[in-house]
């Protein structure tokens, strides 16, 4: 298929878009519609050129949106529609060609992510009414995961929680762990063999990954496990529950609140879930904003040293997303957590590499496990696996 993707990504008031070309010199035009359904709804982007816009799109719908975007695509006919799908379950391993099945296996899996998945299925809708006679397929956040043993997915709870009602790790942020652990196999001499990944923004993951197939991941059954986030907690105790009912009388939404929106940076530093001002303010001495920092570095230093369990050998880590790529010091940090595994760091690349580069940042001679910065491209992977479903559909 020699025509380009259209990579949407849809949200319950949003739509981020990207038309990728089979060439991956080709100029991408991408943008974001926001705050749809409301009187500030609109569109902004880039152009061919590098160019940005803004278009103003009152009370827009969706559908309206997408026709928006069609205009903005300078005249490039995409040949499918890629769709970001957050949650598949079990019943995705790959990227699906969306059908009514489909859409119904979707469906079904929305209790797992009630917020993701009806704003996806919506983006869907509106994207067949836009496009209807283009392929349209999904390509799922928890695909990557699947490949996960049972030792690692499953949660020590009574069978039939899992059997009856799903209830396993899923792990999530799968195509940007896909996307860097490959890239960095192709980056470097080792090859594909055992990486350790680190998608830090204001949601966080890590992962294992050997051969290009996820071992471990630190998110579970909700993207609220694992690392210490911009408003979520991360791993607390699951008695932690109880205890807040008991104690305070908070209601099950309320605790939710609190561990997904107002917890993390944000709870810690009692300042903001940003990273670059948690480490301005812990830089001038604010102890909340320092307290932010070492937690947030110690939990993914602890994640990563007990994920390598899952690799037979450690070649190296990547980090990636908006923290991963632009902070020297959390990177310095981490690694600095982890003296035992061999790694070394080299100040100058640390501190020298830029969002959007690739880069090594130790000397090319050392010869302990490896570390890389490696921007995370979750449009161009999206883009990838509608191309080779639509070409090779099973």
């Amino acid at each position: 298929m020699n025509s380009p993707v259209l990579v949407i990504n849809c949200g319950s008031s949003s739509i981020k878009y990207a038309l990728i070309d089979s060439d991956p010199e080709a100029p991408r035009l991408a943008g974001l519609a926001e705050r749809l359904g409301s009187s500030e709804a609109r569109l902004k982007g880039k152009n061919s050129a590098g160019e940005s816009f803004t278009q103003a799109l009152p009370n827009a719908d969706h559908a309206e949106a997408l026709n928006s975007i069609l205009k903005r695509l300078e005249g490039r006919v995409p040949g499918a529609v890629g769709h970001r799908i957050v949650h598949g379950g079990e019943h995705f391993t790959r990227a699906a060609l969306i059908d009514e099945n489909v859409i119904a296996a979707i469906e079904s899996t929305a209790t797992l992510a009630p917020l993701h998945n009806p704003a996806n299925l919506a983006g869907v809708a509106a994207t067949q009414k836009v496009f209807p006679d283009l392929p349209q397929v999904a390509v799922f956040d928890t695909a990557f995961h699947q490949t996960l043993p049972p030792r690692a997915y499953r949660y020590a709870l009574p069978d039939a929680l899992y059997t009856k009602h799903g209830i396993r790790r899923y792990g999530f942020h799968g195509t940007s762990h896909a996307y860097v652990s490959q890239r960095a196999g192709e980056l470097s001499h080792r090859g594909a063999g055992g990486w350790l990944t680190a998608h830090l923004g204001n949601g966080c993951s890590t992962s294992a990954v050997w051969n290009n197939q996820s071992q471990d991941t630190s998110m579970g059954l909700t993207p609220l496990e694992g690392l210490v986030m911009g408003t979520r907690s991360g791993d607390v105790d699951p008695g932690l529950h109880a205890h807040l009912h008991r104690q305070l009388g908070w209601s099950v939404d309320e605790i939710d609140s609190v561990l997904n929106q107002q917890s993390g940076l944000l709870g810690l530093s009692g300042l903001t879930n940003d990273m670059r001002e948690v480490e301005d303010q812990a830089l001038n001495g604010h102890p909340g904003a320092k307290l932010a920092l070492e937690v947030f570095c110690y939990r993914i230093a602890k994640s990563l040293a007990a994920l390598s369990c899952a690799l037979p050998k450690l070649d190296g880590v990547v980090f990636t997303g908006g923290i991963g790529e632009n902070s020297p010091i959390v990177r310095r940090e981490v690694i600095a957590l982890l003296p035992h595994f061999g790694f070394s760091l080299d100040k100058a690349a640390n501190e020298g590499t830029t969002r959007g580069k690739e880069g090594r940042l130790n000397s090319t001679d050392h010869n302990g496990p490896e570390v890389w910065v490696i921007p995370t491209d979750e449009e161009g992977r999206i883009a990838m696996e509608t191309r080779h479903c639509v070409e090779s559909p099973e």
